[in-house]
């Protein structure tokens, strides 16, 4: 299709087009009289971009508004069957998934258990995408992507992962490719904690943070890094890996046998901390928030891997998170705090993570709504 000149009336009417189908995703369901209010133009031509938006198939009648004498009014709203996405997380036993829309409706988190046997990463999505579909009653046919977060680091350009801990059957490189040969799906991988510190930022207790720093505390350690509203992610995608970190001469008070922070401060580690050591850290961590004594050596812990993260990036904001940073909540932070040098960081804020039970797949739902929209405001340009 070739180009549309600005000031064009094509041009004018797909601009048109868009702000509507922008302020019907804002809003909600809208009649002619309102969308023309919102828009500032006239019925006409509100009545125009809602026949053009309906005939495109990205908007239909919803119901009808009284507004007073004469008859009933009929409300428009956006179509959330033509394009459905799914957000997943791929955990260390299990995958949680969630169908996404246009509108960003709340569907049912499904959670499945990953096979004992040989796994694949088409088939791990596959599995994923059935399952979310099903619990939300929406037709497989119409998810055109997805969004996954992996406990590893990932490579975009080169669609290579690293630190594969919890990924068993996911090669090296390729699994991206083979996702989308498979299933005939647009397929974005990211890091779990990458995704979390958009969750974050967008939602959580970063929003009106300059800079931040995400600590995620749980089985696994990570670092995400939010620049001014951009996630930092190196350039081989391997930036926040701070679990594989040798430990500094100072944790040896702490916990001789740690070599690296996932020794100091991860699942096992925390378990013991809090007096069982055998047991998992889901079953341990609801005794952290009364038990003073292990929030505090708990504190003296993280702050030694707070500090590097000080000292080379001065954020404005650490944030807590993961299980372990979540359910010490708001005294683990202010212990942390208390144990932040004043004198060298005197702006700096420790909160305790505000994105909720899954911001993994708050994060990765975030940028579905975004690629949807945008693939559905693409449409409207093609069909104009």
């Amino acid at each position: 299709m070739s180009q549309i000149d600005p000031g064009t009336p094509t041009w004018l009417a797909a601009r048109n087009d868009r702000t509507a189908f922008r302020l019907l995703l804002e809003h909600g369901p809208l009649t002619r009289s309102r969308l023309g209010e919102l828009t500032g133009l006239s019925k006409p031509t509100a009545s125009q971009m809602l026949a053009r938006l309906e005939r495109v198939g990205l908007i239909h009648p919803v119901g009808e508004r009284s507004g007073g004498r004469g008859p009933n009014a009929v409300t428009y709203g956006v179509r959330t069957d033509r394009i459905t996405g799914v957000a997943i997380s791929i955990l260390d036993r299990s995958i949680q998934a969630v169908v996404v829309d246009a509108v960003d409706h709340d569907h049912p988190i499904v959670e499945i258990a990953t096979a004992d046997g040989d796994r694949t990463p088409e088939g791990d999505v596959r599995d994923a995408v059935r399952a979310a579909c099903a619990s939300a009653g929406i037709d497989e046919n119409t998810v055109s992507r997805v969004v996954i977060g992996v406990q590893a680091a990932f490579f975009v350009e080169g669609d290579e992962l690293s630190f594969t801990d919890t990924l068993p059957g996911w090669p090296a490189i390729g699994a991206r490719a083979r996702i989308e040969q498979a299933l005939g799906i647009q397929v974005t991988i990211d890091n779990d904690v990458n995704l979390a510190t958009m969750a974050e930022r967008s939602a959580g207790a970063a929003q009106q943070a300059s800079s931040f720093a995400l600590f995620w505390i749980g089985d696994g350690l990570g670092v995400g890094v939010d620049l001014g509203g951009t996630v930092h992610r190196g350039a081989s995608g391997g930036a926040g890996e701070i679990g594989y970190l040798a430990v500094p001469r100072a944790a040896a008070a702490l916990a001789p046998a740690a070599n690296d922070f996932t020794d100091l401060l991860g699942g096992p580690a925390v378990a013991r901390m809090l007096g069982d050591g055998d047991q998992a850290l889901a079953d341990v961590l609801p005794r952290l928030a009364g038990d003073d004594a292990a929030l505090s050596a708990l504190a003296d812990r993280v702050i030694l891997a707070v500090d590097p993260l000080l000292a080379i990036l001065d954020p404005s904001m650490i944030v807590l998170g993961g299980p372990t940073g979540t359910a010490g909540g708001a005294r683990l932070a202010e212990l942390v705090a208390g144990r932040v040098d004043p004198a060298a960081h005197p702006k700096l804020a420790v909160r305790t993570s505000g994105a909720g039970a899954q911001p993994v797949l708050l994060g990765a739902r975030q940028q579905l709504v975004d690629q949807i929209r945008d693939q559905l405001e693409a449409d409207i340009s093609l069909a104009t």
